[in-house]
């Protein structure tokens, strides 16, 4: 079926109240920017999901990274979207107006040339991502350590999707499908969600990033609800000339060989068990405390960015949206990031 009838389809579309939870903040941007939700029925909701690695960073791990930037002959390196993220102590960027030493970088790989060049001053990574990135920091680490550069540390917020999905699947009821991260599935494969797809028969579909991709996806998810009492929903794999079903296994190799499993806390979500990747104790010399930074930040009552990150509302339905809660004012960690859902729902409405 062509894409054209696949729109006639979805808009068409009069059954049940069907609810879509797209985990990637990607897919929402392109969502948004290309009008998706135009072309389908208003009973299909398409909501957003924890796909934002920075927004489920708690405010301890903020609040450390500042402490190292203020500590002497210490220098926290980051990339540019954590800079605004709020802590219980400010942000990076206001520690940096401040007088901390605050690096962006482009790669975690450049960091061991300045280390080198640099030999009595710490850098310490602020390494946040999900599975899409832990390859880069565990090459890092391979290269520090066979370059013997022993003046890096690398402080981890480094968290896996599957526990959140299962998280979400275990105590959201109303989401119907998902529509599946599609540079995390580059890594972890499409087989991985099979197991969930299973124990809470509910479709999943890795899709691609372009609005046809999307209205694809989306009509793939419909179709299997529309069939769902005649059969088992399952795990359908779009995105194949990206995405193998065994995912990448040069990148799960060296993520398995340098990291390991352990809890974590996501803002919106709690502590969940085995979501979060922390340096195996072989290579505890280049960790920077990344365990136990559990404390999350106590938001204003009416900032109801928790309950946007797992799907509950839209962005435009907190009431601090857009007023006192802005890009250049963020209160929630959603609205800091051009992955979040706030900060991508207020560009784009």
């Amino acid at each position: 079926m062509n894409v054209e009838k696949i729109i006639v389809e979805l808009k068409e579309y009069d059954g049940p109240e069907i609810k879509i939870m797209e985990v990637c903040g990607t897919h929402t941007a392109s969502i948004f920017k290309s009008g998706v939700r135009s072309l389908i029925s208003p009973k299909i909701k398409l909501i957003s999901g924890p796909g934002c690695p920075v927004c489920v960073t708690p405010a301890a791990y903020i609040d450390q990274c500042i402490d190292y930037a203020l500590h002497e002959n210490h220098v926290l390196v980051t990339f540019g979207d954590m800079m605004k993220v709020p802590g219980q102590k400010g942000s990076l960027s206001q520690a940096k107006g401040d007088g901390a030493r605050v690096e962006l970088m482009y790669s975690p790989m450049e960091v061991v040339e300045k280390a080198k060049q640099n030999p009595n001053i710490t850098y310490v990574i602020a390494g946040v991502g999900f599975e899409t990135t832990v390859p880069a920091y565990a090459l890092t680490i391979e290269e520090a350590a066979g370059q013997d550069v022993k003046n890096i540390k690398l402080l981890t917020a480094l968290k896996t999707v599957m526990p959140a999905l299962e998280w979400i699947c275990e105590n959201e009821d109303g989401i119907d499908g998902f529509l599946c991260p599609g540079h995390v599935s580059v890594i972890i494969g499409s087989t991985a969600y099979e197991q969930l797809a299973d124990r809470y028969d509910k479709p999943f579909t890795v899709a691609g990033f372009e609005p046809e991709h999307i209205l694809v996806g989306i009509y793939d998810i419909v179709k299997q609800l529309k069939l769902k009492d005649k059969k088992e929903t399952e795990v359908h794999n779009l995105y194949k000339n990206a995405v193998k079903a065994e995912g990448n296994i040069k990148a799960q190799k060296i993520i398995d060989r340098y990291f390991e499993p352990g809890r974590a806390m996501w803002r919106g979500l709690g502590m969940i068990p085995d979501s979060g990747l922390y340096l195996k104790p072989e290579y505890e010399a280049y960790d920077a405390g990344s365990k136990g930074l559990d404390q999350d930040i106590e938001l204003p009552k009416s900032c109801r960015c928790g309950e946007v990150i797992i799907g509950r509302i839209n962005p435009n339905e907190c009431p601090m949206f857009g007023k006192s809660c802005n890009p250049m004012n963020p209160y929630g960690p959603c609205m800091v990031s051009s992955e979040g859902a706030c900060g991508i729902w207020y560009r784009n409405i």
